[in-house]
């Protein structure tokens, strides 16, 4: 069997965030102002700050607005809900993302309850769970929705295909599920503890790799032929004479390229959709927060 193909996530990502890039332009011309972004950071987590970065700067090739808060380690949570509010009534703010984790002494879920539903471009929120649960129109967590619009570029129709999910977790096991269960995909949960997890996971015509463990998922796990998105991003101990460890997902790429009949790399796979797929749901919320229609393509 030939190796699996690579399913090009940084391409794909690019794509969008060009078609993205027309959408906001068009949005801006018609509004007389930019869609808005605002991003919450709250102590000095190196890899938050990173990603914080990365969002501004993404925010602002799209010709989005971009508002970051960067907020000392010791903010209180009263602090926090208090700018919440702000920015929950801040017209020139369609979306708000408060960057996780949040340094300990604050409640996550009290944070995430405060933002406007309508601005919870990271679908985190209970009420856009909710809306996902049972069909309705509600922001979608940014790196299962990148999953899935991958499997649908490659594979185009899952109805009817296994897939199972390995990882349960809500911001990416639990609604991966779910947009699969959506689209006629037959879904399976499996995790850590279930048992026989390599037997459950050679059914699979599709399988999703959220587990947070590196490499766990074998080659011998996959079914030949199956269509395997690594969500993982783990890095390994560094290597004598290696100023960092490499990344790695948590699926044996090597082994799994011998069987599979295509995957996501890491990097390069899954982690461009997350950024690019939380532009595209800014834009969506800058269009229903004006009362306009979603723009197409997207």
């Amino acid at each position: 069997m030939s190796e699996a193909t690579v399913i090009d996530g940084k391409a794909f990502a690019a794509a969008l965030r060009e078609r993205i890039g027309v959408a906001a332009a068009g949005f801006a011309a018609q509004t007389g102002r930019r869609p808005g972004l605002a991003v919450v950071l709250v102590g000095e987590d190196p890899a938050s700050q990173v990603y914080v970065g990365a969002k501004g700067k993404a925010c602002e090739a799209a010709g989005m607005a971009s508002f970051e808060h960067r907020l000392p380690a010791d903010t209180s949570e009263a602090a926090l809900l208090s700018l919440v509010e702000r920015l929950n009534n801040d017209p020139e703010v369609d979306g708000i993302l408060v960057q996780l984790p949040l340094p300990s002494g604050l409640n996550e879920q009290a944070i995430i309850a405060a933002i406007n539903p309508d601005k919870d471009v990271d679908g985190f929120h209970v009420i856009n769970a909710g809306r996902l649960a049972v069909g309705q129109r509600g922001f979608v967590p940014c790196t299962p929705l990148g999953c899935l619009m991958l499997l649908q570029d490659h594979l185009g129709d899952l109805s009817g295909l296994e897939a199972v999910v390995i990882g349960r977790s809500n911001i990416v096991g639990k609604p991966m599920a779910q947009l699969l269960t959506d689209a006629n995909a037959t879904v399976t949960i499996a995790h850590s503890r279930t048992k026989n997890l390599p037997d459950v996971v050679r059914r699979a015509d599709i399988v999703v790799a959220a587990v947070g463990r590196p490499e766990m998922v074998r080659g011998d796990w996959i079914k030949p032929g199956a269509t395997v998105i690594d969500v993982g991003i783990n890095r390994l101990p560094r290597e004598e004479g290696k100023e960092k460890g490499r990344l790695v997902g948590d699926v044996a790429y090597g082994e799994a390229c011998a069987v599979a009949g295509a995957i996501t790399p890491v990097p390069g796979g899954v982690g461009p959709m997350t950024i690019a797929v939380l532009l595209r749901n800014t834009l969506l919320a800058a269009h229903h927060n004006a009362g306009m229609p979603a723009p197409e393509g997207l």
